[in-house]
């Protein structure tokens, strides 16, 4: 289990101002994820750094796009 109460939580760059967002956090060597809308009081998606950067690099190859 992992505190996220003192993680530094960054939103998304492609945030709008209605609150969709995603956030990440970086906590040794794991990342959380997080709905921006939920903040603290929502479930964190917890990744492998590895994973995270796979995750990553499928998003900037265009994998996800519609």
């Amino acid at each position: 289990m992992f505190d996220w109460s003192t993680a530094v939580w960054r939103k998304s760059s492609f945030s709008d101002a209605g609150g969709n967002c995603v956030e990440v956090a970086f906590c040794g060597g794991v990342r959380g994820l997080r709905d921006g809308k939920l903040g603290a009081f929502g479930p964190v998606l917890v990744v492998g750094a590895s994973g995270f950067g796979a995750f990553l690099n499928a998003v900037r190859g265009g994998r996800f796009d519609r």
